[in-house]
């Protein structure tokens, strides 16, 4: 059985963005890659095809990961503007 460290991945994933960053203004979002098997699984599970466990946890973890991106950004911006 295939066994995905969602730990691991959410680490990787924010490893390879804060490499990234713009120094000017941080843009704090999942690459496009990422954004775009979420979508997938998010689809296919709308489509009522039921995701599989693996596919379940991906689909958390990634969901619990953008949602983070979101806070941060919202934090960035706070930071940029003096708040």
């Amino acid at each position: 059985m295939f066994k995905i460290d969602l730990a691991q991945t959410k680490y990787a994933i924010l490893h390879s963005m804060l490499m990234t960053l713009d120094t000017t203004y941080a843009q704090f979002e999942l690459p496009a890659a990422v954004q775009q098997r979420l979508q997938s699984l998010l689809d296919k599970q709308d489509a009522g095809v039921a995701l599989t466990e693996v596919e379940r946890l991906e689909a958390a973890g990634l969901i619990e990961l953008a949602e983070f991106l979101s806070l941060l950004q919202l934090r960035a911006e706070r930071v940029e503007r003096g708040a």
